[in-house]
């Protein structure tokens, strides 16, 4: 079954990156989500396995498979491929949430980043940011 593929960091995932997976989901489409497999730094502090137990953990009971993937360039594709690049707009409710202020709120332990990621992997991520 085909399936539609994201591709990103998810540092860590919130609900944002939830409603741009959730645009196909809501469809009945099974989703790939490739996580890029980039070494931890400032702006990406959880390592891919991390970030895979995250995502696996937030789509347990969802039609998702995900992979690391080598870090990438650009995504590329020839016409008649059997399949099309989408861009998925999100809402002003959406659209502001920010990995990177979600890390910088939880360093000046500010739990407002809570209501911004999905509560199953909290601890995950708070327990990714402490190693």
């Amino acid at each position: 079954m085909k399936r539609a593929m994201f591709v990103g960091r998810w540092q860590p995932l919130h609900n944002g990156h939830k409603w741009l997976i959730g645009q196909k989901l809501n469809e009945g489409i099974p989703v790939l989500i490739c996580v890029r497999d980039i070494p931890p730094d400032e702006k990406n502090p959880f390592t891919t396995e991390q970030t895979i137990e995250m995502l696996l953990k937030a789509y347990e009971d969802h039609d998702v498979e995900v992979l690391s993937i080598p870090d990438i360039e650009s995504v590329n594709y020839g016409r008649g491929v059997g399949y099309g690049i989408i861009e998925h707009v999100p809402p002003a409710d959406i659209g502001f949430i920010s990995a990177t202020d979600i890390r910088s709120r939880i360093a000046a332990n500010d739990d407002s980043w809570k209501k911004n990621v999905d509560e199953k992997i909290h601890d995950l991520v708070i327990k990714g940011l402490k190693n």
